[in-house]
């Protein structure tokens, strides 16, 4: 038996970075919050290691972010959405800091940045150094949970948009762990569901993660845009584990070395920037020294050695978990899914092409990222592009 609901204000599917940005950002329309697991659990927001990138720093400027950002994605980034995150995404870190995410800071208080592949610039405001998902996702959680606006309720996954005679989306079908279903309507939906790395046999994103949404918005006949655009990270510790722990980029920004099994430094044979190339660069680099047999390891025992279990405490735990010692040895490394620039096609405001359904986060595709995205900018993604689409909810209709 399915039983309906009428809700008194917006519905939100997901209960990641973008899915709770937009709940704030609804304020003070009510917001009715849906997640499948209890919150900071299933979502790759919270396993992010390396931070946001964001111009803070006087020697950079959101033109220089913007570029970077077109360069890795292969110049098929939309450049009005680049031009969006770029430009507002210091005030999203702001925020964000604002809210109690402890970014890591300088002496005189501003924000201590690193440097990661692909940009010309330290731009990655880091949490503990590769803490930077959990910390900020639970300064937000905290946030949403105060709100009077928002109504969390978990355990329930959307099965099914609604939509009217007209093709308008009027909220979803979710179903309870317990298997009732349950037809809540609402007067606009926003899909924050997550990726898609939960499909492919090694990933370092929740097994979760499944790509729900963007399936929920295609069944509805909403546009899908650049489907085809799977990041695959390249330094997934290769210990046998789905999923597959990661190794921060910004373990490379710090001076990290790609070795193969006789210790031969590869990456130079590769592209000019080596261990600082493009993702999908280095992604491709270190298959191939994987297929020809000669083994791919990331040696950061001389960048950052006996430092590792404080400057970078997750990767440290994962490796010591694995019977790795990566203060004195070399890591093997294999690249792993982990992230979809494709999804569901939005405006610079999350709308889709079916009215009264939304997107944030990694399930839409804004163009912001191309065919490849850029170190460090999907947190900034889902708070920048979450924080817009919340705007919009405030006001649907």
């Amino acid at each position: 038996m399915t039983t309906r609901e009428t809700f008194d204000g917006v519905l939100i599917l997901g209960a990641g970075l973008a899915g709770l940005t937009a709940a704030l950002a609804a304020a003070p329309r009510k917001v009715l919050l849906l997640s499948p697991t209890p919150l900071g659990e299933g979502c790759s927001s919270a396993w992010a290691q390396g931070g946001m990138a964001a111009a803070l720093a006087e020697d950079d400027s959101p033109v220089l972010h913007a570029q970077d950002t077109i360069a890795a994605g292969a110049g098929l980034c939309d450049p009005q959405a680049v031009a969006v995150l770029t430009r507002e995404g210091p005030d999203a870190v702001r925020a964000l800091a604002d809210l109690g995410a402890p970014f890591d800071r300088t002496p005189d208080g501003g924000f201590s940045q690193g440097l990661e592949a692909a940009h010309g610039r330290a731009r990655i405001a880091k949490v503990g150094g590769d803490g930077a998902g959990r910390a900020i996702h639970n300064a937000v959680i905290a946030a949403v949970l105060a709100a009077p606006h928002i109504e969390v309720r978990t355990g329930l996954r959307a099965r099914s948009l609604l939509q009217d005679a007209a093709g308008r989306v009027r909220g979803a079908l979710v179903e309870a762990g317990a298997g009732a279903l349950t037809e809540i309507v609402a007067a606009a939906t926003l899909l924050a569901t997550g990726g898609l790395g939960g499909l492919y046999a090694v990933t370092t994103t929740p097994r979760e993660v499944r790509g729900e949404g963007l399936g929920l918005a295609a069944l509805a006949g909403a546009v899908i845009a650049d489907p085809e655009f799977v990041q695959f990270h390249p330094t997934a510790l290769d210990v046998g584990a789905d999923p597959a722990p990661l190794a921060t980029e910004a373990l490379r920004g710090e001076g990290a070395i790609l070795r193969n099994a006789d210790g031969r430094a590869f990456m130079k044979s590769y592209h000019p920037d080596a261990e600082l190339a493009p993702r999908d660069v280095v992604a491709r680099a270190i298959q191939s020294e994987l297929a020809a047999g000669h083994g791919a390891f990331l040696d950061a025992t001389a960048a950052i050695g006996q430092a590792f279990p404080h400057e970078f405490p997750a990767v440290f735990a994962a490796a010591q978990a694995a019977g790795l010692d990566p203060r004195v040895q070399p890591m093997p490394v294999a690249p792993a899914c982990h992230y979809h620039m494709g999804g569901v096609a939005t405006d610079l405001n999350g709308a889709t092409s079916l009215p009264g359904l939304l997107a944030a986060g990694e399930c839409a595709s804004t163009g912001v990222h191309g065919a490849n995205r850029l170190a460090s900018n999907s947190l900034l993604e889902a708070a920048v592009f979450g924080a817009r689409a919340g705007a919009q909810l405030r006001t649907a209709i």
